[in-house]
């Protein structure tokens, strides 16, 4: 078997979800080839075959010209796989690939079992194990998925690829910047997240008090941001932030494919919820099973004293 890995060039810089390609082609036991269109002076480091398109003639982004680069790529590589970061990058080109190659793509990819893709369905509410329908196909990957646990090393075989695309008629505007978080979550190294299971937005106030205890921040899922509860910015999971604390407590929260994504690599988990068949009961540490607010309530006044 083998993966084309397509690896992300912003900004002038690699972004740091390219060194998921390599934990997720090891988790397939696949062979890889890489194509970055990017600066021959910043390159991935990769001790395969590296396809090269010149980030000054392909620019920033022109989709027309970033898919003839990685078709070139394809055809001379012959890869089962060609795998793209769920990125806004990956999400408009991976698409584009897939229907020049006429094959099958598989979205948002979380986990491989067995030879098949597992990926969220009915809105994050349940997982499922699906294998393309075709022989060749193009995949993205979750970030924060296959988190990359190693040291990258190696330095690539390059082959630059010229486009054969113009893409005329396309113009790269430029980024637009995000909007300024109030806390970056990512740098917490304890964080105590609200779920829809404490209840209401009353009790929001208990569960932020538990967090200042632990001497961390306060998160939470997607379903109590979108009732108005917490502010987005600490909204955690793939549509929120990709968090990694040393300390990750649940309180409330069932668990979500997207909410498990953005903080499954945390180094101890717990997981506070009455139901014990909790989708989040398969990646904690320690299952709190237990009303969630009386057991915050206790463990808060414990830990003031």
């Amino acid at each position: 078997m083998k993966t084309l890995l397509v690896f992300e060039y912003r900004r002038g810089k690699l972004t740091e979800a390219n060194l998921e390609l390599f934990s997720f082609a090891a988790a397939l036991g696949a062979q890889t080839a890489g194509v970055l269109i990017g600066a021959e002076t910043l390159l991935p480091a990769y001790p395969g075959k590296l396809y090269l398109g010149d980030i000054v003639k392909c620019k920033d982004y022109n989709p027309e010209v970033h898919a003839d680069i990685i078709m070139q790529a394809a055809q001379k590589e012959d890869p089962d796989y060609i795998v793209f970061i769920h990125s806004s990058y990956g999400w408009d080109l991976a698409p584009r690939v897939a229907a020049r190659l006429k094959a099958a793509q598989v979205s948002e990819i979380t986990g491989v079992s067995e030879g098949k893709f597992e990926t969220g369905c009915c809105n994050g509410k349940m997982r499922r194990l699906v294998r393309p329908a075709t022989t060749k196909a193009v995949l993205t990957i979750q970030e924060g998925a296959f988190c990359f646990t190693g040291e990258a090393e190696g330095t690539p075989a390059v082959e630059k690829l010229e486009p054969s695309a113009d893409g005329a008629g396309l113009e790269f505007a430029g980024y637009e910047e995000p909007e300024k978080r109030e806390v970056d979550l990512a740098k917490a190294e304890v964080i105590v997240s609200a779920g829809r299971g404490i209840g209401k937005k009353e009790n929001v106030p208990a569960i932020a008090e538990l967090a200042k205890s632990l001497k961390g921040e306060l998160g939470a899922s997607r379903p109590v941001v979108d009732a108005g509860w917490v502010d987005h910015n600490r909204q955690v999971g793939a549509t929120g932030q990709i968090v990694s604390p040393k300390l990750y407590v649940a309180c409330g929260i069932s668990g979500a494919i997207q909410h498990l994504t953005g903080m499954r690599n945390s180094e101890f988990i717990v997981a506070v919820n009455k139901d014990k068949e909790a989708p989040i009961s398969e990646v904690a540490d320690v299952m709190v099973i237990a009303d969630v607010m009386p057991f915050v309530a206790a463990l808060t006044e414990k830990l003031k004293q």
